[in-house]
């Protein structure tokens, strides 16, 4: 079983929020495991337990070359003990960028896919076909998000966080958001902010609801404009704002997800949207281990 470090939440302290009567937190779930940190601890955690109950030996996931899920179902595989292995979407490039190569020293057996086959992930005949190829696997699937993952996400909230008026996440395949509308107060705002481009995301989120009978007793907002040109994209004044945050709170965040939503809140401060005498809960959901593919794969230094 995984066992979860303590997580620190702290306080945030600048004129820009300061001088508006808002109060900035921020939870560090990028501390919470040494290998499956973030969100993806939250999400492997019940996924793991089923596993075991069920007596299965191997746990078979999808994702991308640079996939946070495909790093920490590897680490958190090898943790409890488990065989893995990582269907990658895309032709194998050699030498192996850093988040495959730590997958891969953590023992999980990578298959790379076209990306026209691996659109099949769902399909029923094709998870038959890598049952034949690899045996009885437990199967977790792509992003980790499913009933066991919202369970598991639903638990990042904690007594100690009913404080909060306004509480901040990134959003990529909506596990997270999803577990965490489950658990959020009647007086509190959960906030998603999209790293995907376009308004789909919102349909997508009504789609988990209804798929996993998610009721919410607080209220929810979802933020599509902070994508910057879609998923894995970005631009200079994104890097410039890692760069900055860093260098005033020495706490780095990664610019898929998490560089993304912190953007998207200030910016949404500056702009007077945050009621004054807020006082805000951010999220960091992990996502470090992908800065130093990012890091090599655009000549940048990101820091870490």
């Amino acid at each position: 079983m995984l066992i979860p470090n303590s997580i620190e939440t702290e306080i945030l302290h600048h004129p820009l929020w300061e001088k508006k009567g808002i109060e900035l937190s921020i939870k560090r779930l990028d501390q919470v495991h040494s290998m499956a940190s973030g969100n993806k601890f939250f999400k492997l955690k019940y996924n793991l337990i089923q596993a075991q109950k069920l007596g299965k030996s191997t746990l078979l996931t999808f994702g991308g070359a640079y996939s946070n899920h495909i790093f920490a179902t590897a680490a958190a595989a090898e943790y409890v003990g488990f065989k893995s292995i990582g269907i990658i979407r895309g032709e194998e490039t050699l030498p192996l960028n850093p988040t495959l190569k730590a997958a891969q020293s953590h023992g999980m057996e990578l298959q790379y896919l076209s990306r026209s086959v691996y659109r099949n992930k769902k399909e029923e005949a094709f998870i038959d076909n890598l049952k034949k190829q690899y045996g009885d696997f437990y199967l977790v699937p792509e992003g980790g998000t499913n009933a066991l993952a919202i369970q598991g996400t639903a638990e990042i909230l904690t007594e100690k966080d009913s404080k909060f008026s306004h509480i901040c996440t990134s959003i990529g395949t909506g596990g997270t958001f999803s577990g965490l509308a489950k658990s959020i107060e009647p007086d509190q705002v959960l906030i998603g902010f999209s790293s995907l481009k376009g308004d789909f995301i919102h349909e997508e989120i009504r789609s988990l609801f209804s798929q996993f009978e998610i009721q919410t007793k607080g209220k929810i907002q979802i933020l599509d404009q902070y994508h910057f040109g879609g998923y894995g994209k970005h631009n200079e004044g994104l890097l410039e704002f890692i760069r900055w945050f860093y260098q005033e709170f020495q706490i780095p965040l990664d610019p898929v997800y998490t560089g993304k939503m912190v953007y998207g809140l200030l910016d949404q401060i500056k702009n007077n949207l945050i009621p004054i005498g807020s006082k805000i809960l951010v999220l960091h959901t992990g996502g470090i281990q992908g800065i130093a593919g990012f890091n090599q794969r655009f000549g940048l230094s990101l820091p870490l």
